[in-house]
């Protein structure tokens, strides 16, 4: 009974009827709501609630997919599904990420990430398994899930069977033309009776790893209970941090990193309750993808130093790198969504109000070697006239066919050789 209560608080909660009358008119809808609103874990159940009325008696087997950018989200929703559900996870719902699957034949909903949907798209282009799938975090605008919503949105023609459901924290992903003009739910703010608190430095901050641990020190003494979320851009940052937090501040304080080569069993240590005495503060320490991807119960303040690791492709010396910028406007309201009641900004206004209104699309920073061979071993013959949701430039693709040439992953008719069908495509991140 607690858990339906809690379901029913849910902004996304108030939303259910129109989206289930929306779900059975339409073959695509598309969901927008803030970070928190309950999208990830009850429109899944919605759907499911809703094909189970529709094909109640059905022998056949059939199922629900929900993607996410992250493994770590695809695996935490599945976890909080199953216990609303009352199910075992791993039965009636499960999840696939790279090197685990927990799903069985009597699956009906999975969640799993983009790029693992895109290797079952390899053995199954028109997705026969699926009834419905739904698309998480679309505004994460990764490569895998660009490509995904392509592909699907291709897939819809020959298949009116199949439901697609889109969902993104912002609307500034929704291209009402690519999107078909499908019908769009916006699920209300919960936060309208208590908005976050947005706080600025009065000056720019000159070293914002040192700023960042400061501040965290400083709302331990200074502000009342309640969790911390700092965002960070990587393992050698985080740890940094962590281990000075923790030199500060003793046992007042339980300190956990997130980053991508945790160990899974690590990185689900944030989920875990801060442990008594109540006094105790957890202090999150993380990268971007604490932005949206995960739902983090006890978080009051966020401490932004406004800076993020970002992947950039050269043209001219082929070299992608990894680099520290700023984040886009659209990242620092993500961030702000995670707190309760106060996000600390560790720059000025002003320097938020030159930020970029969005990130830039992973497609259109990146070498297409590996977007190449997807969507290749996809079946995509032309890729210049393929439906990208931001086309990269011709001359990019063509750099990342030449490349598989000289590999020998691809003859010089455009087909992919035996060693391109064997050649890994696109990774997974965290």
């Amino acid at each position: 009974m607690k858990k339906k209560s809690e379901r029913r608080n849910l902004p996304v909660w108030g939303q259910k009827e129109e989206f289930v009358r929306t779900l059975k008119e339409n073959q695509m809808v598309m969901v927008t709501g803030e970070t928190g609103s309950g999208k990830t874990t009850q429109i899944p159940q919605f759907v499911l609630e809703a094909m189970m009325d529709e094909i109640p008696s059905s022998d056949d087997q059939w199922l629900i997919g929900c993607t996410q950018p992250h493994r770590v989200a695809a695996m935490t929703a599945a976890r909080r599904v199953a216990e609303e559900m009352d199910v075992k996870l791993g039965e009636e719902v499960g999840y696939t990420v790279r090197f685990e699957d927990l799903s069985s034949p009597r699956t009906v909903l999975k969640y799993l990430t983009d790029v693992m949907l895109l290797k079952e798209a390899m053995v199954d282009p028109l997705f026969l398994r699926y009834k419905v799938i739904i698309v998480d975090e679309v505004h994460d605008r990764s490569l895998a899930t660009d490509l995904l919503i392509s592909i699907l949105n291709r897939t819809l023609i020959s298949r009116p069977d199949l439901k697609l459901v889109v969902m993104s924290a912002t609307l500034q992903v929704f291209n009402k033309r690519y999107f078909r003009g499908a019908p769009l739910i916006k699920v209300p703010s919960g936060r309208l009776l208590h908005p976050v608190e947005i706080l600025y430095t009065r000056e720019p901050v000159m070293d914002y790893l040192e700023s960042a641990i400061s501040k965290v020190i400083q709302i331990h003494t200074c502000e009342p209970p309640g969790d911390v979320l700092v965002f960070l851009t990587g393992e050698e940052e985080i740890e940094q941090a962590c281990s000075r937090i923790v030199r500060s501040l003793g046992d007042q304080v339980t300190v956990v990193p997130l980053y991508s080569s945790l160990p899974p069993a690590l990185q689900h240590k944030i989920f875990d309750p801060t442990p008594p005495p109540h006094s105790v503060r957890k202090i999150i320490v993380s990268t971007n993808v604490a932005e949206t991807s995960l739902s983090m119960d006890g978080i009051v303040y966020v401490v932004d130093p406004g800076f993020s690791k970002q992947k950039n492709y050269s043209y001219l010396t082929t070299d992608e790198l990894w680099f520290v910028s700023r984040i886009s406007q659209a990242s620092a309201y993500q961030r702000a969504g995670r707190a309760g009641r106060k996000c600390f900004r560790l720059y000025t206004e002003k320097t938020f109000n030159d930020f970029m209104d969005k990130e830039i699309p992973e497609i259109l920073r990146s070498n297409l070697v590996k977007t190449v061979l997807t969507l290749k071993r996809l079946g995509v013959e032309d890729l210049t006239y393929f439906e990208y949701i931001d086309p990269p430039s011709t001359r990019m693709l063509f750099r990342g066919m030449e490349d598989l040439f000289h590999l020998g992953a691809m003859d010089d008719q455009g087909n992919l050789t035996n060693i391109g069908h064997m050649m890994e495509s696109l990774e997974e991140p965290l």
